[in-house]
């Protein structure tokens, strides 16, 4: 084979290289443009972070009530706007919005009332006590202001507002009715003593089935959560049937 020949041969490869395109390559100014865009980019997240930065700081310096506090301010500024158009259309507001609630939500609110005015927080001290109670009762007395003014025409204003130097024995008259009423209190405040201080009697009767009264007290516990599991089991060993 002569050399002309040998050079007319040309590989299927590098045939297909000649073939192919050449790659275009980016410009200059759009590489520029891109890296532009990307800069900008990272200046609005740089931005955006700073910002929420702020407000997480912000937020992390608040007071602890502040978001209830600002819930109930909207709630109170809700309902003043809404009492000013219930009054321009003539309407009774607090009849609209009891028709509007829930019939549990109301009672919670109604409970929470109930709690705010009286909170029980339980006992403190024999003081405290003593001041509840009587606060309880006093709230619960409604004067009889007819009596009231009749007792005073009666012992007159000398004995009715004494002082240091008047002998008011005698002086007072009370009613059958404030004596009834008397009567009732103090049997109720006995009833709900009693029911407080309910002791449990003593079944001789019972069986025996402790050796002091601390073991009595923990074969009560027992029974009151495992009896029902472990009654057909005693009942075998009392027959002595068990296995």
């Amino acid at each position: 084979m002569s050399d002309t020949a040998e050079a007319a041969v040309v590989p299927p490869e590098l045939d297909a290289v000649e073939a192919a395109p050449a790659p275009k390559r980016t410009s200059k100014m759009e590489y520029m443009r891109r890296l532009n865009e990307l800069r900008q980019k990272r200046e609005e997240a740089k931005k955006q972070n700073i910002e929420q930065v702020k407000e997480e700081d912000r937020v992390k310096n608040l007071p602890a009530n502040y978001e209830a506090k600002r819930k109930r301010d909207e709630w109170k500024l809700e309902e003043l706007e809404g009492r000013k158009e219930a009054e321009e259309r003539g309407e009774d507001y607090d009849r609209i919005k009891a028709l509007n609630m829930q019939a549990d939500i109301s009672d919670k609110l109604a409970a929470a009332k109930r709690r705010k005015r009286n909170p029980d927080q339980g006992f403190s001290s024999y003081e405290e006590m003593s001041l509840r109670q009587h606060e309880r009762l006093t709230n619960g007395f409604q004067p009889d202001m007819n009596a009231y003014k009749k007792m005073r025409e009666v012992v007159g204003d000398d004995q009715f507002y004494p002082d240091a130097n008047t002998l008011i024995h005698g002086a007072h008259y009370p009613t059958d009715s404030a004596k009834d009423k008397l009567v009732k209190n103090v049997d109720a405040q006995a009833k709900k003593r009693e029911d407080y201080h309910r002791r449990r009697m003593f079944d001789p009767e019972a069986p025996i089935d402790y050796i002091n009264e601390r073991n009595r007290k923990f074969n009560k516990k027992l029974d009151r959560y495992y009896g029902k599991y472990t009654e057909d089991l005693r009942e075998d060993l009392e027959r002595g049937t068990a296995v």
